[in-house]
C-alpha cells in the first residue's frame, strides 16, 4: 500500500514548502530569527515553531504542557491561544536548537507519508478537539505550510515559489472561500456576479455567482454585466485573503470596478485566514 493518488499532490505540496523553509532558516544567524513577519505578533523563530508544531500534530504527538503569558496582545480567541502553545514553548530555542528539530520533523514526517495507506476519507484529529478527513487535513496542512514559507520570504527579503506547488493548492483553496466571502460576509446582492482577475505567476478569471436565494458558487464562465470586477496580482491577492495586508495598505495593487460599497464591503471581508 501508498499513499493514496487523491493525496499526492498535497504531500509533493508540502515537501517543497517545507524544504523550502528549511534552506531558507539553515544559514540564519541568531538575530535574523527575532526578525518580525506579516504575521501579528510573530517572529521567524515563531513562524517555524508554529510550522514545527503543525507538522507534530499531524504526526500525531502529544501538545506541549504550557501555560500562556497574559500579554501577548495578538492572542484573543480560543483558536489563537492553541495555535500559541507550540509557539510560546519554543520562545527561547536558539537558532541550533531550532533548526535541528525542523530538520527531525521532516524525516519523521517523510516516513508518515511514505507508509500512509489511509483511504482519504479517514477522520483524523483536527485543532480544538474538531475531526476532518485525511484529505481536508492534508490539503489544509500543505496550504498552510506554503502560506508561512511566503511569510517568512516577506520578513527575510527572499521572494520566491509563488507558482510552487503549494502556491496551486493555496489558489484552490482561496477560491474556495470567495463565494462565502462574497454571498455571505459580503453581502452582496442577488441574482448578481462578481468577477476576480488575477494576473502573476499563477493566472485566473473566477466568476462568484448569486442566486435568488443569495447563496454564492464559483464558476469559471465570464459574466457579462458584473455588478463588480476585482483585478490584481497573484501575491496581492494572496496577502489579502490570508489577511497578511489591508485593503487601505493594497489599494493602489487592486482595481475595482463596481458599486463603491459593495467592492468595499467584499475587500473589508477579503481575509478568510489570518
Amino acid at each position: 500500500m501508498s499513499l493514496h493518488p487523491t493525496l499526492q499532490p498535497y504531500a509533493d505540496a508540502w515537501t517543497h514548502s517545507i524544504e523550502a523553509i528549511s534552506e531558507l532558516v539553515g544559514p540564519l544567524v541568531e538575530g535574523e530569527w527575532n526578525r518580525r513577519t506579516p504575521c501579528p505578533g510573530w517572529s521567524v523563530r515563531d513562524i517555524v515553531s508554529h510550522v514545527i508544531g503543525l507538522d507534530c500534530e499531524m504526526l500525531g504527538d502529544p501538545r506541549p504542557i504550557h501555560t500562556l503569558p497574559r500579554d501577548l496582545y495578538h492572542v484573543t480567541n480560543d483558536n489563537q491561544r492553541y495555535m500559541e502553545m507550540q509557539v510560546d514553548v519554543r520562545r527561547h530555542h536558539t537558532a541550533p536548537e531550532m533548526t535541528s528539530e525542523l530538520e527531525y520533523v521532516i524525516i519523521r514526517r517523510n516516513r508518515q507519508l511514505r507508509n500512509e495507506s489511509r483511504d482519504p476519507g479517514t477522520k483524523v484529529r483536527a485543532p480544538l478537539g474538531t475531526e476532518l478527513t485525511l484529505e481536508e487535513s492534508m490539503r489544509g496542512h500543505a496550504f498552510n505550510v506554503w502560506v508561512h514559507e511566503q511569510d517568512l520570504r516577506a520578513a527575510l527579503g527572499r521572494p520566491g515559489n509563488l507558482d510552487s506547488p503549494g502556491a496551486h493548492i493555496a489558489r484552490d483553496v482561496l477560491l474556495g472561500a470567495l463565494p462565502e466571502v462574497v454571498a455571505d460576509k459580503a453581502d452582496a446582492p442577488r441574482s448578481s456576479a462578481i468577477v476576480f482577475d488575477v494576473h502573476g505567476p499563477i493566472e485566473f478569471l473566477r466568476t462568484i455567482r448569486v442566486d435568488i436565494q443569495g447563496r454564492g458558487t464559483l464558476e469559471t464562465a465570464p459574466a457579462l454585466g458584473p455588478a463588480a470586477t476585482f483585478t490584481l496580482d497573484w501575491e496581492t491577492f494572496v496577502r489579502l485573503a490570508c489577511g497578511r495586508v489591508t485593503p487601505d495598505a493594497a489599494a493602489d495593487r487592486v482595481k475595482a470596478e463596481g458599486d463603491p460599497e459593495l467592492t468595499a464591503g467584499i475587500l473589508r471581508n477579503f481575509a478568510v485566514t489570518s
